[in-house]
């Protein structure tokens, strides 16, 4: 039986992409998988699967001058995140590693490498992050996301967003019907989860009286994160193990644009409002989102303009054009390309 081992983390979007091929693996009944990564939130994701899963102590760049000191031990604790690595390298002995990016994968690549195991791994950025421009040279291939960003990659090539198979099936009036919305409501799925979307949530707070007159509104707002109270037409989930039935119920969306995210809209055809991270990060968000507002499938509303977002909501609701070209739209999910190769199919 061959054996996968995948790695990333650090976030959701480096984790949920991995359980989308880790889920078409089991699948096919013909491949062990396992994991490396920190005690984060990729381990959390993770556990639901019940496969086996290696913890390493990783370290992680932070983008601030006012962190030099903390970056002075990074060479130290990455060999030893490396040393780690090495050692769930050894004991499951896999046949190939897929690396989903993020500071978790990359001792885990340089580890492999060492022991010439080969890894491929995905990058979902329309800007390739840090970790697999460093990777890139240590991995047979690079999938990426978008077309343009294979070509920035050293063995770049483009395979589409790895999805969830869950996203993909559920049905918008069995989804209404589990919810409790009516069929005929227009209805608002809203992701603000996460400490870096707070903003997003606070707007959302601020505008619900007004938004709640017209829409019904679904709203992850993340851990710790649940307001006082729900008024009518609004619901309010810290996490949703059923995503794809939110998806299906909803008409628009409201999301942060990290790939994953915006890859799903699109995929889905749903109208979107993203409003990017925006602070100490190197921009991603934001072209992620610009590549598909310049094809006319998306709208941004930048995150300086939240107090718009009643108005901005508004547009997107009536916007019949966007409807139109999404439709018409081909962007695809990644599933096929990634699993073939990591089967050993290609």
């Amino acid at each position: 039986m061959r054996k996968v081992l995948f790695t990333g983390g650090g976030s959701a979007g480096h984790t949920v992409p991995n359980l989308a091929i880790i889920e078409e693996l089991l699948r096919y009944g013909d491949t062990e998988t396992c994991y490396i990564g920190t005690d984060g939130i990729e381990k959390e994701l993770v556990k639901d699967w019940k496969i086996p899963y290696y913890t390493i102590e990783c370290p992680k760049l932070v983008r601030s001058l006012s962190a030099w000191k903390q970056n002075l031990k990074i060479p130290v604790a990455f060999l030893r995140a490396v040393k780690q690595a090495k050692a769930g390298l050894r004991l499951f002995q896999p046949d190939i590693v897929f690396s989903k990016g993020g500071y978790v994968a990359l001792p885990v690549v340089f580890a492999a490498k060492s022991l010439k195991i080969p890894c491929i791994a995905h990058e979902s950025d329309y800007s390739p992050g840090l970790a697999n421009r460093i990777s890139a040279r240590r991995c047979e291939t690079v999938f990426t996301s978008f077309p343009e960003t294979a070509k920035k990659l050293r063995h770049g090539k483009y395979s589409g967003a790895p999805l969830r198979r869950a996203l993909l099936t559920a049905s918008k009036t069995q989804s209404r019907r589990n919810l409790g919305i009516p069929q005929n409501a227009n209805v608002l799925l809203v992701f603000g989860g996460g400490s870096g979307s707070r903003a997003v949530n606070n707007a959302i707070f601020e505008h619900l009286k007004t938004l709640t007159k017209r829409y019904f509104i679904l709203h992850v707002c993340g851990k710790g994160n649940l307001p006082a109270y729900e008024p009518e037409n609004y619901r309010a989930f810290e996490y949703h193990p059923a995503i794809g039935e939110l998806y299906a119920a909803a008409d628009c969306l409201v999301s942060r644009a990290g790939a994953g995210a915006v890859f799903e809209a699109i995929a889905l055809k749903k109208p979107t409002l993203f409003i990017p991270l925006e602070g100490p990060t190197r921009g991603d968000q934001l072209q992620n989102a610009k590549y598909f507002a310049d094809k006319g499938l998306c709208r941004i509303l930048r995150q300086r303009d939240l107090a718009n977002l009643p108005q901005a909501i508004d547009t997107l609701f009536a916007d019949k054009a966007l409807k139109n070209r999404l439709l018409q739209s081909d962007f695809h999910a990644g599933n096929a390309v990634i699993l073939n190769v990591l089967r050993g199919e290609q």
